[in-house]
């Protein structure tokens, strides 16, 4: 699928997948650990993107797996902007072998400092979520901002498992000390949901009912920046033992429609590793038709990394 090009050197491969050329899988010496892949919806273009970076960090076996998940109307600037600039401010940020919270979030700050300063996208009305995975040997770090979600795949005597290691950061989501909403309500920024979808709590500027953020953090935005919507990530760490197989990242799209468990089903039940994420993005699209058929599915993109 897509098309396969050299890029540094013979020994690594890009495979571009999807559409708008929107998913990145760089791959070393053939290694080839997952797959990625995105289908467009119905809402117009993809403003999903992704990479799968084998061979990446201070380590041989070193894999980052990132997914961005834009809106506005230039979403989809904004999300392949942070994708093709963050893998980069992310290795720059370390001072040492070890990945730590703090490398990350500053990386995360400098990349929305970054955004803020392009003058080829226009982000002041848009805006892109974020979910991110570093592996080095058995240690992965996650670092999340927005509501696409990690999810590993653990096999235990009754089949496959689903461990969720993100939290869906949405306005309504609640903290350790504070909740996302005390943030924005401090400040004065509003959160509450449409008649006409009551489930579904929204951020608002607070004389204007706009923009209307299903989200809590995102890269982007910056029409929201003061009334507490932030591009500070959560992260944190897992390290992996001999029965997790595979993680799964996934776009909201997929998310809206599939369980966590659903998706290691579908991932679990794949031929092989290049059809995973295919058959995830497959399924969530049937699964937007049969729940919602007089909705607009959303674009649904995921990456699956095998261990």
């Amino acid at each position: 699928m897509g098309n396969c090009i050299s890029c540094v050197s013979s020994n690594i491969q890009v495979h571009e997948d999807g559409f708008h050329e929107n998913c990145l899988h760089i791959v070393e010496r053939s290694l080839k650990v997952g797959s990625v892949h995105s289908r467009r919806g119905a809402q117009g273009l993809n403003q999903d993107a992704a990479i799968l970076r084998e061979g990446y960090g201070s380590t041989e076996d070193g894999v980052l797996c990132a997914l961005f998940d834009g809106h506005g109307i230039y979403g989809h600037k904004v999300s392949m902007f942070v994708r093709n600039q963050l893998p980069a401010l992310l290795l720059n940020q370390i001072s040492s072998l070890e990945w730590d919270e703090a490398c990350v979030v500053s990386s995360f700050e400098a990349m929305d400092e970054l955004l803020r300063q392009s003058e080829d996208v226009d982000s002041t009305h848009s805006g892109a979520t974020a979910v991110v995975v570093i592996k080095q040997g058995a240690d992965l770090v996650i670092a999340n901002l927005g509501d696409s979600r990690a999810v590993l795949g653990t096999i235990t005597e009754f089949g496959v498992q689903a461990t969720q290691l993100t939290v869906d950061l949405k306005p309504d989501v609640p903290g350790e000390e504070s909740s996302e909403a005390d943030r924005i309500k401090q400040s004065k920024g509003q959160v509450f949901a449409l008649e006409d979808e009551t489930h579904i709590p929204r951020i608002w500027q607070p004389e204007e009912n706009i923009p209307g953020l299903a989200m809590s953090r995102a890269f982007g935005d910056f029409n929201m920046k003061s009334y507490g919507l932030i591009a500070i990530p959560e992260v944190s760490h897992h390290r992996l033992n001999s029965e997790d197989h595979f993680l799964v990242l996934a776009s909201d799209g997929v998310w809206d429609v599939l369980s966590n468990e659903e998706v290691v089903s579908v991932v679990w039940s794949a031929e092989n590793k290049e059809a995973a994420t295919e058959a995830v993005t497959y399924r969530a699209r049937a699964a937007w038709s049969h729940n919602f058929p007089s909705a607009r599915p959303d674009d649904c993109t995921a990456i699956c990394l095998f261990f």
